[in-house]
């Protein structure tokens, strides 16, 4: 059998509409909140600071900063654009068949929808069903702006209707509902859940925190548990760094422990190899897993913004998890060697590109053939093992 590739970012799988939203997302923002001309020469420099808070200065941040105004304006302006785009490639290429009509699902940290935004861009077929979301976050005014956004998206991309827009008894509704929940991770909810999603949500949650990795793991995985059905999904998303993605792993790890099953980005359900355990911003003498795509085809207008706040973007990364607990899900696992990428192209002697990847034999190293073109993220299935190591990290050798 002969090797298959499976994209993780590939752009033909985003829908032509949620392209167009897409592109044009600063214009939904400024219906929403319209800002003047001032107002507007006043953003490249409030998304600078809010940066700053974000990074650097965030001992300084104050928790419910997203109430304030400015800040979340800037937030939606810029923040959550950059996130669509890299959210909305990443759906368009998962499996989101496990949801069904009448589901459940908890988005917790929610801030401005941005996760259920770019699920309803990237999915036209869950567009379809009936799903109902808590929405859940400290902020009001997140919450309130995110379901302006979606609203506006979701009616932009099909001929229905918000209940409150609603005027007549035969007009279509939007099927999805949203419940904002004002309040932290942990609160209480009404109804268990069958798809929990969590994005960016930990980098803010862990900042304070001063406990050892493994042990806020453990305390989160606990708080998470009992919100999910027996059946249940989750969706772990966070920024492409070392110390997110050692918690993405250690989280990966409770999953496990408790009976899920990893669908992605992991091709196995060992230990992992990759999990940032001696990971550094400055480098790595232990490695993580994380994924990048080239931004160029990011939307013109959010580039400039990038250029004008000192902010220029040129790779979208993150790390990711999808736990399951449905035992469907494990039927198609493992039946070929699969591989999946984590690096960029690195040179090898004689000419020859190679690319770090993840395997169930553990961290192996992938070298191409001369016609074959892969990427960060790519799934490969059917490679075959060689019988030797990479001298330079004791890594397993694949030919793909």
């Amino acid at each position: 059998m002969g090797k298959t590739i499976q994209k993780l970012f590939d752009t033909k799988n985003i829908p032509q509409d949620a392209l167009e939203l897409l592109e044009n997302f600063d214009k939904i923002i400024q219906d929403i909140i319209p800002a003047n001309s001032k107002q507007a020469n006043a953003l490249p420099k409030q998304i600078r600071d809010l940066s700053h808070q974000m990074t650097d200065e965030r001992e300084r941040r104050r928790l419910g900063y997203m109430n304030e105004k400015t800040a979340l304006v800037a937030y939606a302006r810029y923040f959550m654009w950059w996130n669509l785009v890299r959210l909305t490639r990443l759906f368009s290429n998962l499996d989101f068949s496990f949801l069904h009509d009448d589901d459940i699902c908890l988005d917790i940290g929610s801030g401005p929808m941005t996760v259920i935004c770019a699920l309803w861009l990237s999915q036209p077929d869950l567009r379809k069903k009936n799903l109902t979301w808590y929405a859940m976050d400290i902020s009001q005014q997140a919450l309130n702006l995110g379901e302006e956004i979606f609203l506006s998206i979701a009616t932009k991309t099909q001929n229905a209707k918000s209940i409150d827009e609603k005027e007549n008894a035969d007009e279509e509704i939007l099927p999805w509902k949203i419940i904002r929940v004002k309040d932290s991770f942990g609160a209480n909810i009404r109804q268990k859940v069958s798809f929990l999603t969590c994005a960016n949500i930990f980098n803010e949650i862990l900042q304070g925190e001063s406990a050892p990795p493994d042990s806020l793991a453990k305390k989160y995985s606990r708080l998470l548990f009992p919100y999910l059905l027996e059946n249940a999904s989750v969706l772990l998303i966070e920024p492409g760094i070392p110390s997110s993605a050692r918690f993405v792993s250690l989280m990966r790890d409770a999953f496990l422990r408790n009976g899920f099953f990893i669908s992605a980005p992991c091709p196995h359900q060992d230990k992992c190899p990759m999990d940032g355990r001696r990971a550094t911003k400055n480098g790595a003498s232990g490695k993580w897993c994380n994924f990048a795509f080239e931004t160029q085809g990011a939307p013109k207008r959010l580039l400039s913004l990038s250029e004008k706040a000192g902010l220029p973007k040129e790779r979208a990364v993150l790390s990711f998890l999808l736990a399951q607990k449905n035992s469907n899900i494990k039927k198609a696992a493992e039946k070929d060697e699969r591989l999946r990428i984590v690096s960029d192209t690195i040179w090898l002697p004689q000419k020859r590109r190679g690319y770090y990847a993840c395997a169930r034999q553990g961290f192996s190293l992938a070298i191409c053939s001369s016609n074959t073109n892969v990427q960060s993220g790519d799934l490969i299935l059917g490679a075959k093992e060689k019988d030797k190591r990479d001298e330079k990290t004791s890594a397993r050798i694949f030919e793909i």
